[in-house]
């Protein structure tokens, strides 16, 4: 396969495949190698998983890896605000493909608590996540054609909040007008201080974006993705 031109900042590195699949697995070792390097050296390890169709075969890749599971700590970066049983739930989607096989012994951190809106639980998501192992040692992204990254919409009215490095939140409530569902994310202050970074992504449109994303790097409320792009990234993609 003939690889894709992209023409990134010093200290990025681009892993591209001819499958996802292959990419999967390339991210999957990857994910597990960091993980246990962490875990010889501390006593638990966190990682933040993003939903979607795109990380399913890296989340069923990672699942089978020979890791001490129960001293990993598990979210996903963002949540829409539905019920579990909802076909729309990330937390549904993890739970049937990374939290099984070996990972199922990993603790599992959801964002999704009760309440009618995503302030309306915020407290309690809070407080889910007080014994989660911080900073974050493994952080994987996807992308939107929008430049949305975890629930960091553009249109988002709450976005210059979630973007905001001066914010001590861990989570923020989205309400972009553009997705049918509101939404619980983790903040960028939050994320950009996890240890490793990667970008996950598939197809030729993603590597569109990206190269947009790239062009006017401190517009980071047109593009909140852009936030990421920093030296110590990963990109991860296939066709």
């Amino acid at each position: 396969m003939k690889m894709p031109e992209l023409d990134l900042p010093q200290g990025i590195e681009a892993r591209f495949g001819a499958t996802p699949q292959q990419v999967a697995a390339q991210l999957a070792d990857t994910v597990a190698g960091f993980l246990q390097a962490r875990l010889e050296i501390a006593p638990r390890a966190s990682l933040a998983v993003s939903g979607g169709s795109t990380p399913l075969p890296f989340f069923q890749a990672l699942s089978h890896k020979e890791l001490d599971w129960g001293r990993v700590d598990i979210l996903l970066v963002d949540e829409r605000w539905v019920e579990e049983t909802d076909d729309a739930s990330n937390t549904r989607l993890v739970k049937a493909n990374l939290l099984q096989n070996n990972a199922a012994a990993a603790r599992f951190f959801s964002l999704k608590q009760k309440g009618d809106t995503p302030e309306d639980g915020l407290a309690a998501a809070n407080a889910e996540l007080v014994k989660l192992t911080r900073p974050l040692d493994v952080l994987i992204l996807g992308m939107g054609n929008d430049g949305h990254t975890a629930s960091l919409f553009p249109d988002a009215p709450e976005l210059a909040h979630g973007m905001s490095l001066e914010s001590r939140e861990t989570l923020a409530a989205m309400t972009p007008p553009s997705q049918a569902h509101q939404r619980i994310t983790l903040t960028y202050a939050f994320m950009h201080r996890a240890r490793f970074v990667a970008l996950h992504l598939k197809g030729d449109d993603k590597l569109d974006t990206l190269k947009k994303a790239l062009s006017e790097p401190s517009r980071m409320l047109a593009m909140p993705v852009r936030g990421f792009l920093k030296p110590g990234l990963q990109v991860f993609w296939s066709p």
